[in-house]
């Protein structure tokens, strides 16, 4: 009874373990292929680039970006602002989370957008750096 008890437990709180962890990059930071200074630089990551933490280990949090590669990151550099890149040629920002609403403006891809709030299913509400604020499809962009 007590293995199946146990069980029961780790099926429970499997789920809040696939939660996926986004942050932003908060400044441009070199990213490595181990978590040291030492070890091999693989790029540099631009400030406001939406990353997913995958492992974190003490200063050190290993992310991938939206392209699915898989790199070494100092913590320091990385903030718990959201952000978000449109991963289509042309994503339209909405007035409302609706694809009939009006458009707010148009944003190509590549385009790094703040995360502001969930929206209805399948929306969120982002905004560009110049304040222009809208609902965007989450199959638009990459970081939700």
């Amino acid at each position: 009874m007590r293995r199946f008890a146990a069980i029961v437990l780790a099926c429970l709180l499997a789920p809040a373990a696939w939660a996926l962890d986004y942050l932003s990059v908060a400044e441009a930071a070199p990213m490595y292929d181990a978590p040291s200074q030492k070890a091999r630089p693989l790029f540099a990551i631009a400030a406001g680039t939406p990353v997913e933490a995958v492992v974190t280990l003490d200063a050190w949090v290993k992310v991938r970006d939206a392209k699915g590669d898989l790199a070494w990151v100092e913590k320091r550099f990385l903030s718990q602002k959201r952000t978000v890149i449109v991963k289509v040629e042309l994503a339209e920002v909405r007035v409302q989370a609706d694809e009939k609403s009006g458009t707010v403006f148009k944003a190509a891809k590549d385009v790094v957008l703040e995360w502001l709030e969930p929206g209805p299913l399948g929306w969120a509400r982002v905004k560009h750096r110049d304040g222009q604020a809208g609902f965007i499809k989450a199959t638009q962009v990459w970081g939700l």
